[in-house]
């Protein structure tokens, strides 16, 4: 068993990003070398963060702020850069509606890409995605802990929903141990806790350490829109990898990673990170001042795991 897997943080193709690619088409919004990094992996793995549909109303919810739809033409961001799979378990898989995520599903299965964490019923929402390379088969389980108005029913489209902040739920342990038990690889990846923090929260740790107990080989989280530390085989927070946001010039939520992680025939793991800086729809890698920051803000944000990070030139080194 080898297998290299690219991740991508929170992907947001609506509004503003949608505008661009209905303009000028799907393959502008990353740089070539982006590009590269997510296609020359075995797998790459993403959340997917809006619908991807031309029907479909807003998502009636009160203090809901923003509703992120893509057009059908975004699958052609998701292909040209060789994803495989993504996460739907989020705030915005059903920012319009049952309609819109039932259109989301069918637009990726048309282009051949899985999906995780969001379905037709609750079933098929908490299903594991499987992918196989050479011969390794990885299971991907997504899970969110909000909104609770978007978990799938027996009977209605939705989310694959868990109140992680009172425990992971016994539903998905067993997932996880089942999956463990099956696959070679168990790939977790929750979009947990709020937006714009810098760390982890308490909650967030110790269901990112229920899930290792429970058999995830990786646990890849995200949902703050800024990137986490990393913990062994927890990297607790990927960041964001394109949008169309405003920047908080302390968070800088403009500047981002794509991660890789290579995982070895004996369990082995090696997790290195690219360094991007995202412009209004288009991300390109970070340099000068921008790689910087990044470099500085992953070091301090490992060290709190007593995690090393080192610049290898290209990519940083996390161990």
């Amino acid at each position: 068993m080898a297998v290299t897997i690219a991740l991508g943080g929170d992907t947001m193709l609506g509004r503003g990003v949608g505008e661009v690619i209905a303009d000028t088409g799907p393959e502008g919004l990353f740089a070539p070398d982006v590009r590269a990094e997510f296609a020359d992996a075995d797998l790459a793995v993403l959340n997917l963060e809006c619908c991807v549909s031309d029907r479909g109303r807003r998502w009636a919810a009160p203090g809901k702020p923003f509703h992120f739809r893509a057009p059908p033409e975004a699958v052609g961001v998701l292909t040209g850069l060789g994803v495989g799979c993504v996460t739907l378990a989020n705030n915005h898989a059903l920012d319009y509606g049952h309609e819109a995520l039932e259109d989301t599903l069918g637009h990726l299965a048309g282009a051949g890409i899985a999906v995780a964490g969001a379905g037709r019923d609750r079933e098929e929402a908490r299903a594991p995605a499987v992918l196989e390379r050479s011969g390794t088969r990885v299971a991907v389980i997504g899970v969110t802990d909000h909104p609770e108005d978007f978990a799938a029913s027996e009977t209605t489209p939705g989310v694959a929903y868990a109140s992680l902040s009172e425990g992971v739920p016994s539903w998905l342990s067993r997932l996880v141990e089942d999956a463990a038990a099956e696959y070679d690889v168990v790939l977790v990846t929750p979009h947990w806790g709020p937006n714009m923090t810098t760390e982890p929260l308490p909650y967030v740790r110790r269901a990112a350490q229920c899930l290792v107990d429970a058999g995830a080989t990786l646990v890849a989280g995200h949902s703050a829109h800024v990137f986490h530390g990393v913990n062994g085989n927890v990297l607790y927070d990927l960041g964001d990898l394109i949008d169309d946001y405003a920047t908080d010039e302390d968070l800088r939520n403009d500047l981002g990673l794509a991660w890789r992680v290579e995982i070895g025939d004996i369990g082995e793991m090696r997790v290195t990170a690219l360094p991007l800086t995202l412009n209004y729809a288009r991300t390109e890698l970070a340099r000068d001042e921008d790689r910087t920051w990044i470099v500085d803000r992953l070091g301090s944000a490992c060290a709190a795991f007593a995690t090393e990070v080192s610049d290898q030139g290209r990519r940083l080194a996390v161990c």
